[in-house]
């Protein structure tokens, strides 16, 4: 998909051109209030359209109209949902080349080259008839620089959704390691499973024994020359979860292949970060491995060390994320970095209490767990701050060991952020739970059905600023 910005729509062969109308105003195109609004044939309420035959009267064949609200009532987000909105009409129109002329009143460079690849998306590799795409997208009156930089953020989108999509046979351990190995301008270290034991990464090492597919840690790197700051971003990467012993439901495992969506959101990042430049170092972090049933697995019951020198008992082996995490983060901890985010498809918990509509985030420092979520609001993805209360720790208490790996049904996203906290050694951490926002099961607003690249927009945002 070809995205460049014109100075008029006019200068383009297009099939067909898309504009903007306000509810109660007219079009800054004559032939649009012509047709349409002294017509009263559209009202322009927000997410409607209309589609205007021009009968060679115009210099393109059809024009879209996107209908935008109030005003006093859009925003960038609402931008971005309309382009990709558009994209996805024009292309099952078949139209391959299309303007854009919006009165939005901002520069929509940025947000419509987000919208309009996330319009344009579809996991198609296995189907042997492909969907209909947009080709060529042109936007009048927006600077370039802004469509390059949204089209870079879509491309670490679509790089985290396919993954997240590639069923499990596909995305292995070993395939994550050798994407991260792939990446220009980052110096990436993959740790084997030797290695991880004399690391003492023991409740990593513990998830994933069951599985014939052996982990693989891998630690990326991107520097600049005086980074303003260290940041590592965490991203849990289970590459499939059956529930290990504690086995999950058929109907629950059907999309455990998404259970890596938080690895698959680093690897994006890292897979852009050196062409986005931010003067800042940045540390993509993933313990990978699946969670798997056999003869090896390890059990409910027992009693695993961390990295650090806790001991966790196992009281259910379907809680494994946090115990990959739980390593990942002391790991972290020893890097010398000013801050600290991981991100998982963690609890049932925070997706039972959230759906679809936003992820959960927690952490040991209110200013920069509020800069994120600020930060993922500016892109588009919703964040609502979980309690931390101390009660919530009191499920975790074993009688066996320091702690256990479950802290109960209630509360569970609560529990669950505090246990990862327990593993980390630095001022400034924050925890994002996606589990219900990761993978969609119908769709929702701009995404279709499947992975949403939940965290990539979010993160990108919070570094480069």
């Amino acid at each position: 998909m070809i995205i460049k910005t014109v100075n008029d729509f006019t200068d383009v062969t297009v099939e067909t051109l898309v504009v903007s109308l306000f509810e109660g105003e007219r079009s800054h195109i004559d032939f649009i209030n012509k047709f349409v609004v002294d017509a009263k044939e559209f009202e322009g309420k927000y997410n409607t359209t209309y589609v205007l035959p021009t009968l060679e009267q115009f210099p393109v064949g059809k024009i879209l109209v996107l209908g935008c609200g109030k005003r006093n009532e859009f925003d960038e987000n609402k931008a971005r949902i309309l382009v990709a909105k558009a994209i996805k009409t024009l292309a099952g129109m078949k139209v391959k080349k299309v303007a854009f002329d919006l009165d939005f009143g901002f520069d929509y460079g940025k947000i419509g080259a987000i919208g309009a690849a996330i319009g344009n998306y579809h996991f198609d590799k296995y189907k042997t008839q492909k969907k209909d795409r947009v080709e060529e997208i042109y936007f009048a009156k927006v600077a370039q620089e802004n469509i390059d930089c949204g089209q870079t953020i879509a491309q670490a989108m679509e790089f985290a959704r396919n993954l997240a999509n590639e069923p499990a046979m596909f995305a292995t351990p070993q395939k994550l390691a050798e994407y991260a190995l792939s990446f220009e301008g980052i110096e990436t270290k993959v740790y084997e499973e030797n290695e991880i034991r004399e690391m003492k990464m023991g409740a990593y090492l513990a998830v994933g024994q069951g599985s014939v597919n052996p982990p693989k840690f891998i630690h990326m790197k991107y520097t600049v020359e005086n980074p303003k700051k260290r940041i590592a971003i965490i991203g849990k990467g289970i590459c499939f979860d059956s529930g290990g012993l504690d086995i999950k439901p058929a109907a629950s495992m059907l999309n455990m292949k998404d259970d890596m969506a938080g690895a698959a959101c680093v690897l994006g990042i890292m897979s852009v970060i050196s062409k986005l430049c931010p003067q800042v170092e940045v540390h993509g972090i993933i313990a990978a491995c699946e969670n798997m049933p056999s003869g090896n697995s390890y059990k409910p019951g027992d009693i695993v060390t961390a990295k650090n020198g806790k001991t966790i008992e196992v009281d259910n082996t379907d809680a494994e994320g946090r115990l990959t995490l739980a390593d990942a983060l002391c790991y972290a901890s020893e890097l010398g970095v000013d801050e600290i985010v991981d991100i998982a498809t963690l609890t049932g918990a925070c997706s039972v209490a959230f759906g679809a509509v936003c992820a959960g985030i927690l952490g040991n420092n209110d200013e920069f767990v509020d800069a994120i979520k600020s930060s993922a609001f500016e892109m588009g993805e919703k964040y609502w701050v979980l309690p931390t209360y101390e009660e919530y720790k009191n499920g975790l208490k074993s009688e066996f060991a320091d702690m256990k790996n479950t802290g109960g049904r209630s509360g569970g996203a609560s529990s669950a952020g505090l246990f990862l906290k327990e593993f980390v050694s630095v001022d400034r951490w924050a925890h994002i739970d996606i589990a219900g926002v990761a993978y969609l099961d119908s769709p929702l607003n701009e995404f279709g059905k499947g992975s949403t690249g939940a965290g990539v927009r979010a993160l990108i945002n919070y570094i480069q600023k």
